[in-house]
């Protein structure tokens, strides 16, 4: 267990803080979300404490991971972990191997390094390209435990090197997540259009579905304009138009999930040889699909909200 809290460097900067159990180390940083803005991610950055009077000789180094789990810990068996590393970088901290000004890329980690004086040190990691960003599977209501997710993580420990067995006590862990922006694209209308041909009938029937714009926010409506031209012989009735999110999960296995976040069901119909131009609204939140087992959410920090996945770009 570790002390996990904020504290402030400033009327503007909130600072996100973790001691380890046994206060030798401690991790600083002034944000635990970075953004993915599709032509770069911001990069990771923070400030570690040390107590040299408990080192007595042994290495500071910190770690930024991302892991793809796919079962709980306590499915774990015979050594094999429900787990895969997606990306590990370590880096030693203390004794320097850099001067403090290298590592410095922030004007808040050099609030941090004149506040908390001689024993602080910075670290700096950038993502690599093609990471996915933070997500997890939504349990059911009965399931337990770590839920099917990526997860990012800068760990900070101290040993005789870094390949040896790490003691908790003097370890301390943070969870970060890396979310992704996607600036608004006005000028792209997404339109999508198709043709049924029936039995028996000479004619078919064709359908259009368009969206105003291409990006949509988490919480914002999304109107939907249905165009039907119903030239065939068949009567259409009951048109229901929904928000389907699909899910590829290609790490362990190659499994595909399609489920519908927002369902609008009318009955609304189109007879033979008529046509209808309709607009429907459709509202994709998690708060109309709390308990359903298996949707895509973004990652979330303890104890905080999130909502349903972002389309990956």
């Amino acid at each position: 267990m570790a002390l996990n809290y904020s504290t402030t460097i400033g009327p503007k900067h909130v600072v996100f803080k973790k001691v380890s159990k046994d206060k030798l180390v401690a991790v600083y940083m002034a944000k635990r979300d970075f953004v993915d803005h599709c032509d770069f991610v911001d990069p990771v950055d923070g400030v570690i404490v040390i107590d040299q009077g408990q080192l007595k000789g042994k290495k500071v180094y910190v770690m930024l991971s991302c892991t793809f789990r796919y079962g709980r810990q306590d499915m774990d068996v015979m050594g094999v972990a429900f787990r895969r590393d997606l990306f590990v970088v370590t880096r030693q901290v203390y004794p320097e191997l850099q001067d403090k000004e290298k590592l410095t890329h922030t004007k808040v980690q050099q609030k941090l390094l004149h506040k908390l004086g001689d024993n602080a040190f910075p670290f700096f990691f950038e993502f690599p390209d093609n990471l996915p960003c933070s997500i997890a599977l939504q349990p059911g209501p009965s399931d337990v435990g770590k839920k099917c997710a990526v997860e990012f993580e800068v760990k900070a420990f101290c040993c005789e090197n870094q390949d040896e067995k790490i003691n908790k006590q003097s370890s301390v862990r943070l969870t970060i997540r890396k979310i992704q922006f996607s600036p608004e694209n006005s000028k792209l209308v997404p339109v999508a259009e198709t043709t049924f041909e029936f039995l028996m009938s000479e004619k078919p029937l064709h359908l259009k579905l368009s969206l105003p714009k291409e990006t949509f926010y988490h919480g914002e409506p999304i109107p939907v304009t249905v165009e039907i031209t119903n030239s065939s012989s068949r009567n259409i009735k009951d048109i229901s138009v929904s928000v389907e999110q699909v899910t590829n999960i290609v790490l362990y296995s190659n499994d595909k999930y399609v489920k519908s976040v927002a369902k609008e069901e009318t009955s609304d119909s189109v007879p033979s040889g008529t046509s209808l131009k309709k607009d429907y609204t459709l509202y994709p939140l998690l708060a109309h699909n709390k308990d359903r087992r298996g949707l895509a959410l973004d990652g979330r920090l303890k104890h905080e909200d999130t909502n349903l996945a972002s389309s990956s770009m």
